[in-house]
């Protein structure tokens, strides 16, 4: 009888402790998702837009090759890599641009040797806008920054006009226009390569607050200045996260 007592005891203890863990357990979670408290980080392909953009800035080939590989490999199609890399030139340049092209060229051909077919992707939609390309671009960045652009023209506008036209008639009309990537998967471009190239903090600023307004989180833009800095200079990177702090300051 006595044996049974102390059998019927420790079953009690038992239960009582499993219930009390899965009522805790229950309770965390309820809390979590009433806080919204589960962060939402970068998947692998904005992960892989994100370091062939910079590697492709900084003109660093051979760990292109390899990013490039891991970006396919990571869903990107073939038409979604050339597209980051005719983004990436309005930001860094026609040379770094074709040499990322070429090293994206060889990649291609040696995983083609090895029998590895790649998805091709689809190809940008046909622009049938009949609306002049100024127009178009004007209101693509109005889309982008989610706010009208009907103020007097920025300082460098006004002193040399024709550049105006050609940021909005090619950068945001030609270019973003191109359906291939979205919006948020360029600004990742654009924020990849001006913090990898430095010096354009203003520049880079006014993006990272196009990757908010457009999307992106505080968490997600942390991370990719974490993905950066394994292949960029130490005082690009701590600028870049100076410039992103400050961003998110909140304003007095």
């Amino acid at each position: 009888m006595e044996i049974n007592n102390r059998v019927i005891k420790k079953l009690k203890t038992l239960i009582f402790a499993s219930l009390a863990t899965f009522l805790l357990g229950f309770t965390a979670s309820s809390k979590a998702q009433a806080t919204g408290s589960t962060t939402k980080m970068l998947d692998n392909k904005q992960k892989s837009i994100i370091i062939i953009s910079s590697l492709t800035a900084k003109g660093d080939m051979e760990k292109l090759e390899t990013a490039l590989v891991d970006g396919l490999d990571s869903g990107l199609t073939v038409n979604e890599i050339k597209e980051v890399m005719v983004h990436l030139y309005a930001y860094c340049g026609f040379p770094r641009s074709l040499r990322g092209m070429r090293t994206f060229i060889k990649v291609l051909e040696e995983r083609k040797v090895n029998g590895i077919k790649d998805i091709i992707g689809k190809d940008a939609s046909l622009i049938e806008d009949t609306i002049p390309k100024y127009d178009r671009g004007k209101v693509i960045l109005e889309e982008l920054v989610q706010n009208k652009l009907d103020g007097p023209p920025a300082d460098y506008a006004q002193f040399a006009p024709i550049i105006e036209v050609f940021l909005k008639e090619h950068l945001f009309a030609d270019i973003f226009e191109r359906d291939i990537l979205n919006y948020q998967q360029r600004e990742l471009v654009t924020v990849s390569v001006l913090a990898t190239i430095g010096g354009v903090e203003p520049m880079l600023s006014s993006h990272l607050n196009i990757c908010l307004i457009q999307g992106i989180t505080p968490e997600q833009l942390s991370e990719l200045v974490d993905l950066l800095e394994k292949n960029v200079d130490r005082s690009k990177i701590v600028s870049a996260r100076e410039v992103l702090s400050e961003l998110l300051e909140p304003k007095k």
